[in-house]
C-alpha cells in the first residue's frame, strides 16, 4: 500500500562546512527516499542548518560578524556539496527561524505544563573576564590524576581520566586565559527520570511502527536498554538551559535563559517541515499529529543516538506530537583504516571531490556497496575505490549497452526485434536459467526488500549477479561473429534486444544510487522516467532506441591522487602588496597594522620556544626546509618552512626560535607539517628579500610557553 514519510537526516552545525561524514549520511538518506519514491510511495525529505550555540557565537565574535551572518556565511557553500552530489531534499531550512523557535517554545511550554520541567540552582565555571558560564570545552588545566598540563575540561588526553572541570588544578578559560570562578546559577531541566518518561521509553524502544518492525536496529536496542537500566534508575535529567549571553532560542517567562541548542536542534526537524508545507501547501499539523500513519524517519550518526533514542521521543510524546517510527543509524567513514581527522590530514573534501571534476557517481555508488542496515564504520580506500566503479559500473555496467546498441543503431535503425524473442535465445550462459530476463525480473522483490532495509551492500550485489550473467551471455553469444557474417541476422537483433533489455533492468535497480547515470539512460533507450514496477514489463517489440554515446568515464589515478595530496600552501610569509620605491630601498617596508583583536584571539595561540634538532633540504620542494624541532614534549615533530632562500640548513641546526604550537598539522605532498615557526620581513620580499628567523634570549628552554 502506497505510504507517506517525513524523513530528515542529522541537522549539520552552521559553523563548518560539510565533511565527508555529512556527505556519506546525506548519500544514504537520498538513495532510500529515491527508491521508496520509485516504489509509489509520498516522502517529505528534508534537511536544516543547527544554528544555535555557544562555539557558533563565539567563532563569529571572533571575525568581528554577527552569528546570523556567519550563519548565512556557511548556508550558502550547502547548495555546492548537495547539489554537486545528486542529494535532493525538498527543503532546506535552518534552527534560526521563525517556525523553530515558536515550536520550541510551544514544546517547552506542553512539557512544563505537564510537570517534566525542574528548576535547580547548579554551580559552574565563569570567566568573569568574558562575562559568561563556560562549557567543559572552553575549560583547561593540569590534570588532577597524573599532572599533565593543559588538559580538556572532562578528560586528561596524556592518562585518559575523566573528571569534573571542577576537578582541575589551577583551571583557565580558553577564552580569555583568566581563572575561572564557581558561580550558582539556576537551570531548567527536562525530567527524562521521571516514572512516566521511563515507562514511556521502555515501551518505545521495545516496540515496532507502523510497519510491524522494529524501530531501532539490534545494536541500538540493546545500548538503548543499557542506557535506560534497571527500571530507569540510570536515566538522569537533561539540562536544557544556559544561561546569556547565548545564540539561541529564548525560554518563556525565564530573562536571561535560554534553551540549550540540543533542544532546539532536533525540533528544528519540524520546523523545516513546517516551513516546506507552507511552500507547498500541505497540511502541517496533519503530518505530525500522533495519530495518523504518517511515518517520521530519521537518519543519523552513532555518535548522536543518546539524544535521539531518549530525549527526542520522550519530548515528542509528551508534547502530543507524533514519534518516531525508525531511527536509522549508521557508523562512520574512515579513510584507508584510518578515522577521518582534519589536524591528522586525514579526510576527503567533498568540495575538492567536486572541484577535481570527479564524477560524484562514483562515490555514490561506492558508499552504498559498503553501506547496510547495521551500526558499522565504512572504509574509504583509493585503490578499492578506483577498481570497483572502473570494474563494476564501467567494465560490467555501462559496457553492456556499448556492446548492444552499435549493432541495434548500425543495422536495425535503432529497433529492437518486434518477434517474440527465442525461446533458446533467453537461456543464460550458465546452466539453470532457461530465461534470463523472466530470471532478472524475478530478482526485482528481493532487491527492493534490501533497499528498504537500507541493505545497499547486498542489492548492488545482486546488481552485480545480473552485470556479470549479462555479459557472460554476450561473451557466449558472440553477436560481433554474427555481424560479420549477417549483419541483417535476426538472431543479432534478438540477441541485443535481450541484452539492452537486461540493461534496462539493471538500470531499474541502480537508479536509487546512480539518478543521473540512470536519466542519461533514459534518454538513450527512449523511454519515460523508470519506476520499481517497470521490472516487470520488458521493451515493447519493435522499441526504436536513440544513438548510443558514452555514458561514464572511468576514474583517472592521477585525479584520484590529487584528491589525498592537497597543493602544497602558498609560502606562510607571502609578499605584501605594498612596495617600496627605489628611494627607499634600504628601508624596510613595514606592512599595515593587522585589525584590532581582543585578548582571547591572542590566547587561542600557543607559542613555544622550539630548539632546532635538524634541518636539511626538501627533495622536489624550491622554498622549504624540513626541520626537526624539540619543544619539550618527549618527542619530536616534523615542520616544512618556507624559509630554503634565506638559510642553510646546516646553520640552522641547534638553534633555537619560536613556533606555534597548536596549529593543526597539515598534510603536504613531502609529508606532514606539525606547527608552524616564526620569521620577519620586509612587506616587499622582492625588493627586500631578507628573512629572519625569530631568536629567543639565551636561557630560554624548549617548551617554554611565550606568554
Amino acid at each position: 500500500m502506497p505510504r507517506e514519510l517525513f524523513v530528515t537526516t542529522a541537522l549539520p552545525y552552521a559553523n563548518g562546512s560539510f565533511h565527508i561524514g555529512h556527505v556519506m549520511e546525506y548519500i544514504q538518506a537520498d538513495i532510500w527516499v529515491r527508491f521508496m519514491r520509485m516504489a509509489g510511495h509520498t516522502l517529505h525529505f528534508v534537511g536544516a542548518d543547527d544554528a544555535h550555540g555557544a562555539p557558533i557565537m563565539l567563532k563569529a565574535e571572533g571575525e568581528g560578524i554577527t552569528p546570523e551572518q556567519l550563519v548565512a556565511r556557511i548556508a550558502a557553500e550547502r547548495p555546492h556539496v548537495l547539489n554537486g552530489f545528486h542529494i535532493a531534499f525538498d527543503h532546506w531550512h535552518s534552527t534560526h527561524s521563525q517556525e523553530n523557535t515558536e515550536l520550541s517554545q510551544d514544546i517547552y511550554r506542553s512539557l512544563r505544563d505537564g510537570g517534566l520541567i525542574a528548576t535547580r540552582t547548579i554551580e559552574q565555571f565563569f570567566d568573569p573576564v568574558k562575562g559568561m558560564f563556560l562549557a567543559d570545552r572552553y575549560i583547561k588545566g593540569e590534570c588532577p590524576k597524573c599532572g599533565a598540563k593543559d588538559q580538556n575540561g572532562d578528560n586528561c588526553e596524556v592518562c585518559g581520566s575523566v573528571y569534573a572541570p571542577t576537578d582541575l588544578i589551577k583551571p583557565y578559560s580558553t577564552l580569555t586565559g583568566a581563572q575561572p570562578v564557581l558561580r550558582e546559577s539556576e537551570h531548567y531541566f527536562f525530567k527524562l527520570s521521571d516514572p512516566r518518561c521511563v515507562a514511556f521509553l521502555q515501551d518505545w524502544t521495545q516496540g515496532n511502527n507502523h510497519q510491524g518492525k522494529a524501530r531501532l536496529q539490534p545494536e541500538m536496542l540493546n545500548k538503548a536498554g543499557e542506557w535506560l537500566g534497571a527500571e530507569g534508575k540510570d536515566l538522569a535529567d537533561w539540562d536544557i538551559s544556559r544561561d546569556a549571553p547565548y545564540f539561541g532560542i529564548p525560554i518563556p517567562d525565564a530573562p536571561g535563559k535560554y534553551f540549550y541548542v540540543w533542544l532546539d536542534a532536533p525540533i528544528g526537524y519540524l520546523a523545516s517541515l513546517k516551513s516546506y508545507c507552507a511552500k507547498k501547501g500541505l497540511d502541517f499539523e496533519r503530518i505530525v499529529d500522533a495519530n495518523n500513519d504518517v511515518e517520521q524517519v530519521h537518519f543519523i550518526g552513532k555518535d548522536i543516538v543518546y539524544f535521539h533514542t531518549l530525549f527526542w521521543p520522550a519530548v515528542l510524546h509528551f508534547s502530543g506530537r507524533k514519534t518516531p517510527d525508525n531511527i536509522n543509524v549508521h557508523g562512520f567513514i574512515t579513510v584507508s583504516g584510518e578515522k577521518m581527522s582534519k589536524s591528522r590530514g586525514t579526510g576527503i573534501s567533498p568540495v575538492r571531490y567536486l572541484d577535481l571534476g570527479m564524477n560524484p557517481e562514483w562515490l555514490r555508488y561506492y558508499i552504498a556497496a559498503k553501506l547496510n542496515g547495521h551500526v558499522e564504520d565504512i572504509d574509504f580506500n583509493p585503490d578499492d575505490f578506483m577498481a570497483r566503479v572502473n570494474s563494476d559500473l564501467v567494465g560490467k555496467y555501462v559496457n553492456i549497452a556499448s556492446r548492444c546498441a552499435r549493432f541495434i543503431n548500425d543495422n536495425f535503425a535503432g529497433a529492437l526485434s518486434s518477434e517474440p524473442l527465442p525461446t533458446d535465445l533467453l537461456r543464460a550462459a550458465e546452466p539453470g536459467i532457461t530465461n534470463l530476463l523472466a530470471h532478472t525480473q524475478d530478482l526485482a522483490a528481493g532487491i527492493a526488500e534490501d533497499y528498504e532495509q537500507r541493505d545497499y551492500a547486498r542489492a548492488l550485489r545482486l546488481v552485480g549477479t545480473v552485470l556479470d550473467r549479462c555479459n557472460a551471455y554476450i561473451d557466449a553469444r558472440k553477436p560481433w561473429v554474427i555481424a560479420k557474417q549477417n549483419p541483417q541476422d535476426p538472431d543479432l537483433q534478438a540477441i541485443c534486444t535481450i541484452g539492452l533489455n537486461l540493461f534496462r533492468l539493471a538500470t531499474i535497480y541502480l537508479k536509487p544510487v546512480l539518478p543521473v547515470l540512470a536519466s542519461q539512460v533514459e534518454s538513450f533507450l527512449n523511454i519515460t522516467p523508470l519506476q520499481w514496477a517497470d521490472a516487470g514489463q520488458l521493451l515493447m517489440p519493435g522499441h526504436v532506441i536513440n544513438g548510443y554515446s558514452h555514458l561514464m568515464t572511468r576514474v583517472d589515478a592521477k585525479v584520484l591522487d590529487h584528491l589525498f595530496e592537497p597543493p602544497e600552501p602558498t609560502e606562510p610569509l607571502a609578499a605584501a602588496a605594498e612596495i617600496a620605491t627605489e628611494e627607499d630601498a634600504d628601508t624596510v617596508a613595514i606592512e599595515p597594522i593587522a585589525a584590532e583583536i581582543g585578548i582571547d584571539d591572542f590566547s587561542k595561540l600557543d607559542l613555544r620556544i622550539a630548539r632546532i634538532v635538524n634541518a636539511e633540504q626538501v627533495e622536489g620542494s624550491t622554498k622549504l626546509l624540513r626541520l626537526t624541532l624539540d619543544i619539550g614534549e618527549g618527542r619530536t615533530r616534523n615542520v616544512f618552512s618556507g624559509i630554503k632562500g634565506a638559510y642553510n640548513p646546516e646553520d640552522l641546526i641547534g638553534k633555537s626560535t619560536v613556533m606555534i604550537a597548536n596549529l593543526a598539522p597539515r598534510k603536504m605532498k613531502f609529508g606532514v607539517s606539525e606547527g608552524m615557526v616564526l620569521a620577519a620581513s620586509g612587506s616587499d620580499e622582492k625588493k627586500q628579500p631578507g628573512l629572519y628567523l625569530l631568536e629567543p634570549h639565551s636561557g630560554a628552554q624548549p617548551g617554554m610557553r611565550i606568554r
